[in-house]
């Protein structure tokens, strides 16, 4: 469908206006007791979670094709949706229907990942979930990973002639839900065994997260300490440069302060 965006209607330009904040992701859309989801998520929707397709009124000829979930019970939606290796942006109210002028304020509060649950109606407690950053570069690797659902916090780097094949046995090891990475990884990491085993991707983000000035400085900050020898990792700069592309991301999809998070714990050799 072709949508001629001056003609929608208020509400659903500030729809669209937030979707493409988040086009990676499955918009769920807080609209009273329901999240909707329109266009092209609410066809996606309606098949992964077998969801009838209806329509609403935006503004064009054609009616916005819909689909909606109860929010007492998303959940379980969101459950089936990351399984199926999907992202989710969740988008609240933000002030009061009954008391708002014109439209209610609305925005996206978290974006829900394979990496970034918390939920405890949607997590295994018998294993760690956990969310791993890599960092290439010059023939070496740095990988930061965490639970944040605990707040463990795990950082390590390697440099020699065999780094993608020491890098693809730790992935092994660590077997993350959910994997980002600076461009450099990009053009590598579907060479590495780990990915040709699984189904696992991983997700290029920001290079900016992964400058090591810009993660020495979100480390510091997030952690709450004066330097990086807290966490005997000063001179590790691949790791260092890991972990800052890690909390960045943390930071952009959770959208709160996590202050789960005690200390970095450096995996020596």
């Amino acid at each position: 469908m072709i949508i001629d965006h001056s003609k929608l209607s208020p509400m659903m330009k500030r729809y669209f206006e937030i979707k493409q904040q988040y086009a990676d992701c499955l918009l769920f859309f807080r609209l009273g007791d329901f999240y909707e989801m329109f266009f092209e998520d609410a066809e996606i929707a309606s098949r992964a979670l077998d969801l009838t397709l209806t329509g609403r009124d935006c503004g064009l000829e054609e009616r916005a094709p819909m689909c909606g979930v109860p929010y007492h019970a998303v959940d379980n939606y969101i459950r089936r949706l990351i399984e199926a290796g999907y992202r989710v942006a969740i988008c609240e109210q933000l002030s009061d229907p009954a008391t708002s002028v014109g439209l209610v304020d609305r925005d996206v509060v978290r974006v829900v990942s394979g990496g970034t649950v918390m939920e405890e109606d949607i997590l295994d407690e018998r294993s760690s979930n956990y969310l791993a950053s890599v960092f290439t570069k010059d023939g070496a690797f740095g990988i930061a990973w965490t639970d944040i659902s605990t707040g463990e916090f795990n950082a390590y780097e390697f440099e020699g002639e065999n780094y993608l094949d020491r890098l693809s046995d730790f992935l092994s090891s660590v077997t993350p839900s959910e994997i980002i990475c600076n461009a450099d990884f990009v053009s590598k990491y579907q060479s590495l065994q780990f990915f040709r085993t699984t189904d696992q991707r991983a997700r290029c983000y920001h290079d900016f997260a992964y400058n090591l000035q810009t993660a020495t400085k979100k480390i510091l900050s997030a952690f709450k300490v004066a330097s990086l020898a807290a966490f005997e990792c000063d001179d590790k700069p691949y790791a260092v440069a890991a972990a800052g592309g890690l909390l960045e991301y943390l930071a952009q999809t959770q959208k709160r302060e996590l202050g789960q998070f005690g200390a970095i714990n450096y995996l020596h050799d």
